[in-house]
């Protein structure tokens, strides 16, 4: 078997965006939300469910998935691979959006729903060593939540390190999955009793796709993985020059050599800056 990586954007909406398998997402998000009792979500209407994009509207197409729940509560879902550093921020305003957007004419605000951001990053955001945090409006002295039409939920991926004997959890196996499916070869025996992982993995199973999606997903990787490359020449270029104005400061108290070795740039770069 070949499993597609559940963190390129298309296969995400592919597995967890699919109208054929709701169950998947809600279970999802019942583990993620720690959703129990009369909290839990019993069905959901995806409001924009999977369909294979056209490749030319891929720049301009955000594949994330948005969902209601039995009593019209929103939840909206993002995958974000690479650190542009304004994740948060970007967060608050599709919550927000999405919390407008609900308004009717009349202004009735006693119709407004509440609305839940979760976001699944492959990079570190917060402090925090668990790799999930949730996010709540609270009173400063009290603590107590007054304002709750707004809750944010984050995964940071690279925090999460354990093994499958460790998952402990239906949230702890969704998070293995999205983070290792594309490493396995079979089902682990782990996943392979529980009906929603069991289609998830299905999901996944690349020899299943259609040639357009395949090429799809493998454009959305290209250009993920330039992405990538392209944030990091920019802070690699970015440190350089820092390095370069550090040395500047210095010539007239050091010897090229030394300016160097403080540095980290070349003992022929500090000479170029003397003039030599």
């Amino acid at each position: 078997m070949r499993f597609a990586d559940p963190k390129n954007d298309l296969a995400f909406k592919k597995i967890f965006g699919n109208e054929q398998h709701k169950e998947i997402l809600i279970s999802f998000l019942n583990s993620v939300l720690d959703f129990k009792g009369s909290r839990r979500i019993k069905d959901i209407k995806i409001v924009n469910p999977y369909q294979v994009p056209k490749i030319p509207e891929l720049k301009e197409t955000i594949l994330d998935i948005k969902a209601k729940n039995q009593d019209d509560e929103e939840f909206i879902v993002e995958l974000q691979k690479k650190n542009l550093h304004n994740f948060a921020k970007r967060s608050l305003y599709y919550t927000s959006k999405a919390y407008i957007s609900q308004l009717p004419k009349n202004n009735d605000y006693n119709q407004l729903k509440k609305v839940y951001f979760i976001g699944i990053v492959n990079f570190e955001i917060f402090e925090t060593e668990d790799y999930i945090s949730r996010h709540l409006i609270l009173d400063q002295k009290t603590l107590k939540q007054e304002l709750k039409d707004f809750e944010f939920t984050f995964i940071e991926l690279p925090k999460f390190n354990k093994q499958l004997n460790e998952l402990n959890s239906t949230l702890d196996k969704w998070i293995y999955f999205i983070k290792h499916a594309q490493d396995l070869t079979m089902i682990p025996k782990e996943f392979e009793n529980i009906t929603e992982f069991k289609e998830a993995f299905e999901i996944a199973e690349r020899t299943t796709w259609s040639k357009d999606e395949l090429d799809i997903y493998d454009d959305i990787a290209l250009k993920e993985f330039d992405d990538i490359n392209a944030l990091k020449t920019a802070e690699m270029k970015g440190e350089k020059k820092a390095k370069i104005e550090i040395a500047k400061n210095l010539l007239d108290v050091l010897d090229d050599e030394t300016i160097a070795k403080k540095t980290g740039i070349s003992v022929e770069e500090v000479r170029e800056l003397r003039g030599r």
